[in-house]
């Protein structure tokens, strides 16, 4: 009974800032910053098919249609339409958000190469950059070179991800901190730490029986 009133209060809450979001566009409608703002919510709240309509409409009505490329080009991202993503994204003057999408959408698409290319570009790189370098090295098998990234991601800001992922690339060299890791990813969010698991279940039983040959 209790997370049903918490869940329908969540909802309204929810309501409520969308329909102030709104009110605000139509104060406005041909000012871009109202329609990022309520994109950047709905995606929050995991609607990104109704924040890539919404921008779509918008750039017809705003006095500067470029301004929203591109929320728009993350939108496509978020749906899977990476050749949209990305001819928008080729329009961009090349920043480090416009490069960390970049790479987000051609490590998406398998071109692993490109996607590092544009990644190492980045000045400057905070976590989810070191999390995505270090994802596309231990994808292309250079596994101290996805170490050496994860281990640049401060250990406060460290998920349960990135600690299995600590796990996974110290696994030859150190079991025992392997395991540290490991136990602190499982900790911290049992659920991630399953489906990591699950995912890399092979990758761990190669890397394995590879330490039991040495």
């Amino acid at each position: 009974m209790i997370e049903k009133r918490k869940a329908a209060s969540n909802s309204d809450i929810v309501q409520k800032k969308i329909h102030e979001l709104i009110t605000q566009i139509d104060e406005k409608p041909v000012s871009s910053e109202n329609y990022l703002k309520l994109a950047t919510y709905l995606i929050k709240q995991g609607s990104s098919d109704q924040a890539t309509e919404l921008l779509e409409k918008a750039k017809k009505l705003v006095t500067h249609p470029q301004d929203l490329d591109y929320d728009l080009a993350v939108c496509y991202y978020l749906q899977g339409e990476f050749k949209k993503a990305l001819n928008i994204l080729n329009q961009i003057p090349n920043d480090d958000l416009v490069l960390y999408q970049k790479a987000l959408v051609f490590f998406k698409i398998g071109q692993k190469q490109k996607a590092l290319a544009y990644a190492l570009t980045i000045k400057q790189r905070d976590a989810k950059t070191w999390e995505l370098i270090g994802d596309i090295w231990l994808s292309l098998g250079e596994i101290n070179q996805a170490e050496s990234s994860y281990k640049k991601i401060r250990k406060e800001q460290r998920t349960a991800k990135i600690n299995f992922m600590l796990g996974i690339t110290s696994l030859t060299q150190n079991r025992h901190e392997a395991e540290k890791y490991f136990a602190k990813s499982k900790k911290q969010d049992p659920k991630v730490f399953a489906q990591e698991e699950q995912q890399y279940a092979s990758a761990l039983k190669l890397i394995t029986n590879a330490r039991k040959k040495k």
